[in-house]
């Protein structure tokens, strides 16, 4: 065991995935000494297993190339799994990266094997995710992939069973449809993507199964055998295939991070935090744990919010009633703010407007599938969310996101002009459906 130790400083980030790594180099270019913990890569899972290279498996898909070139533009673009391209410049902005496993010690206060820093300002957690991994008869043992896994496949499988009908698991189903396997997709509730509205899933469906996946939702994968292949019992049928990708959702890192010695349960499943990002005395918590959308977009946010705090300056505090996301399938769903279920919910007195992409002039052009759905406010005469299911669906979101988050009236969208003959057209066409 290495002798124990103490280092002071002024701010200590515990994991540098996205959030992290931005609040690192930032309070490090603002002057003060920040050590930067990570036992993994810096940067995180979006650039290394998440964003970048499932966007680019997908795009080879969609473009009609073969795997191995997706293999190798994946590769190229993460180094071939090393970070110095994100290690180097928070060093040369002044972060101290300390490679190993941290753990909080107390209030302001990391131990990193051995060594405890003391943090005069505090801790920025950032401890992130991992792939979650049901407990099925069987599954353990079994070489199965989660999304890791995956980005370092080479070769395509004859056959693929995708385990979660969730956004992970139906990019990655169509991408290895397109790719030729023959892949079953596998969701226990009865329907796909479920948070998002039920129309949205509705295309998706019916696009993967154009594609030539064999959706089952409503199906209970329950045992899981492996010799040579893969044989899983889903719904009482038997199943082969020669591999088995698990996407059922991320299980934070919060289990052995000592959030007990900061008063805070390690069973938990997010931290809170307040306004300004702060999660208890001297601990700011910003990304997936904090329970706000597992997206990179929203640990940077967070990171913003929490940077500011800590340098004491007048900065925005945190508001999540417009997050937007996207799955990167082909139509893409975009979605920003409340579904309509979820502003029923909330008690809004809601208003609902839908429009079909294939009846706008773009979508007949296009051939392409895909909905518009917006929901209002209507005693405050505002939307409070949308969703578009579209070629570039996630780009076309981009005037719903404002009018969510600007609280922008309805009667000023509709007064607008839209390009013709654009997707964006069905927007306004859902707005006068209101």
């Amino acid at each position: 065991m290495p002798d124990s130790s103490e280092d002071h400083v002024d701010v200590v980030v515990l994991g540098l995935g996205a959030g992290g790594e931005y609040a690192a180099r930032k309070l490090a270019e603002a002057g003060l000494t920040v050590v930067g913990v990570e036992q993994e890569l810096v940067g995180g899972e979006c650039p290394f297993w998440g964003c970048t290279p499932s966007k680019l498996l997908i795009h080879s898909a969609q473009q009609g190339d073969d795997l191995a070139r997706a293999a190798a533009r994946i590769r190229e673009a993460n180094h071939d799994w090393h970070d110095d391209q994100h290690a180097g410049p928070l060093e040369e902005a002044g972060v101290r990266v300390v490679r190993g496993h941290g753990r909080l010690a107390g209030p302001g206060r990391v131990e990193v094997d051995g060594t405890t820093y003391d943090a005069r300002l505090g801790v920025v957690l950032n401890s992130g995710t991992a792939p979650a991994v049901p407990p099925i008869d069987g599954l353990a043992g079994t070489p199965y992939w989660t999304n890791r896994d995956v980005m370092r496949v080479r070769e395509v499988p004859a056959s693929l069973v995708v385990l979660g009908g969730g956004p992970i698991g139906c990019e990655l189903a169509q991408a290895f449809a397109r790719f030729g396997s023959r892949v079953t997709l596998v969701e226990a509730e009865d329907r796909l993507l479920g948070p998002e509205e039920p129309e949205a899933a509705e295309v998706v469906t019916r696009v993967l199964r154009a594609d030539g996946v064999d959706v089952r939702v409503g199906a209970e994968l329950t045992r899981v055998e492996h010799d040579g292949g893969f044989v899983l019992e889903v719904g009482g049928e038997l199943l082969s295939a020669e591999h088995l990708l698990v996407a059922v959702g991320r299980k934070p890192h919060l289990d052995d991070i000592g959030l007990e010695t900061v008063g805070l349960d390690p069973a938990q499943d997010q931290v809170e935090t307040d306004e300004h990002l702060r999660a208890g005395d001297r601990l700011w918590a910003v990304g997936d744990i904090t329970g706000r959308g597992a997206f990179t977009h929203v640990s940077l946010y967070q990171a913003k919010v929490a940077v500011a705090d800590l340098l004491g300056a007048d900065g925005p505090v945190a508001d999540y009633h417009a997050v937007s996301r996207v799955t990167f399938t082909d139509p893409e769903v975009g979605a920003v703010g409340l579904t309509e279920a979820q502003a029923r919910a909330a008690g809004v007195a809601v208003g609902v407007g839908h429009a079909d992409i294939p009846r706008s002039a773009r979508g007949w052009i296009n051939e392409a599938d895909g909905i518009v759905k917006v929901v209002a406010d209507t005693d405050r005469g505002v939307l409070v969310g949308g969703t578009v299911v579209a070629p570039y669906g996630g780009e076309v979101l981009g005037l719903l996101s404002a009018a969510v988050h600007a609280e922008i009236p309805v009667e000023t969208l509709r007064g607008m002009h839209f390009a013709y003959p654009t997707f964006h057209r069905a927007i306004a066409a859902a707005l006068a459906d209101l």
